[in-house]
């Protein structure tokens, strides 16, 4: 690799992204869709095959994933015509990017934001996988993807996108510290007394927006097809949820919500956010599956003012009560290795840019 993106420590841009295709050490099957590089990660593509398993597992330093799936295959799953993903399975799928990283180079992943707003769990595998979403430095190898759909059936095939991954150098990660400073430069959310403790806290909107505090996932819907977006009707998949003017919810355990931040969040061009997924500390639920938030998400300058943060909520073994204002995650803020030439909001991909109260773009 040459430029900038390779003396930088950061978050690769998409720049290089590209620079590490051309290298050789991303190899795609096919080249890239128009819109399957982001400003800060690459979208990946389900190849040709699946396979239902009996359980989730992680391969440890000694085995590969194929070995794994050989133990544990109940049959395999056909993608290049279609296939029908049911709830409560777990599937392993082939995916079509492999990796060749260099040593001083590792990557991580996330679920799309689309994938999570319709609770499907996935969690990206490499061989010798100590950790689910984590690729270590120097990595040759396959990637693969577990897919599990919690609430709604689904139909992937060849080339549904349902995952990403991002490509970092170095320690990126601003400090506390550096977060408060980055906060005073660029406002990072717009609470009038923000929280730096490990991450920037993100709070609940209970309130309402246009009289809803979020929406519901009815059980026993029909089937979502992935690579369909605007094609499903929401009354048939969601309940809406009223604000009633108590400015609270009670989490059922088992069930799936879609609510909102109480605060907008912005990021910066020169930096990329995550969102952590799960804070024993604030209750035991989960509030986010896709942690991604690209440079320019929420920015002015790219048509995002405003942008609040789609929390995808699951209550875990009992009923959690949630209030407004209440802080439910954080948001952890990377140094990029160098500004995309494109925002988030500026290019194809961008579903979500100054969204409020948003269902994923699947619906209608």
């Amino acid at each position: 690799m040459t430029g900038s993106a390779a003396a930088q420590d950061g978050i690769l841009s998409a720049r290089g992204i590209a620079a590490l295709t051309e290298a050789g050490a991303i190899k795609p099957e096919r080249p890239y869709a128009a819109d399957q590089i982001q400003p800060a990660s690459l979208d990946l593509r389900l190849g040709a095959r699946a396979y239902r398993v009996r359980t989730s597992f992680l391969p440890g330093r000694e085995r590969t994933v194929g070995t794994c799936v050989d133990g544990l295959a109940l049959h395999p799953v056909d993608l290049t015509v279609g296939a029908v993903l049911e709830t409560g399975c777990v599937y392993i799928a082939e995916v079509q990017e492999r990796l060749a990283l260099p040593g001083d180079l590792c990557a991580s992943a996330n679920p799309k934001s689309s994938t999570g707003r319709i609770d499907v769990f996935t969690r990206v595998i490499t061989d010798r996988a100590a950790a689910f979403d984590q690729v270590e430095a120097g990595y040759h190898g396959p990637l693969y993807a577990e897919i599990s759909p919690r609430t709604f059936p689904v139909l992937v095939r060849t080339g549904t996108r349902l995952s990403q991954i991002r490509f970092r150098r170095g320690e990126p990660r601003l400090s506390d510290t550096e977060l408060v400073a980055l906060h005073a430069r660029t406002p990072l959310v717009s609470a009038a007394s923000p929280s730096f403790t490990g991450g920037v806290a993100v709070s609940v909107d209970l309130a309402g927006f246009d009289g809803l505090i979020g929406y519901r996932a009815k059980r026993h819907t029909g089937l979502i097809h992935v690579d369909r977006p605007g094609a499903h009707k929401t009354a048939e998949f969601w309940e809406p949820l009223p604000a009633d003017g108590s400015g609270s919810l009670i989490l059922d355990p088992g069930q799936f919500y879609i609510l909102a931040s109480k605060e907008s969040v912005q990021v910066p061009p020169d930096h990329a956010a995550e969102m952590v997924p799960f804070d024993p500390l604030v209750g035991e639920f989960r509030v986010h599956y896709a942690g991604f938030f690209d440079p320019g998400f929420g920015y002015a300058a790219a048509g995002g003012a405003g942008a609040r943060a789609v929390l995808e909520v699951r209550s875990r073994d009992v009923p959690f009560l949630l209030e407004d204002g209440q802080i439910v995650g954080r948001l952890v803020y990377e140094r990029m290795a160098e500004t995309p030439e494109a925002l988030y909001g500026t290019g194809a991909g961008s579903n979500y840019q100054a969204q409020g109260l948003k269902l994923s773009k699947h619906f209608c």
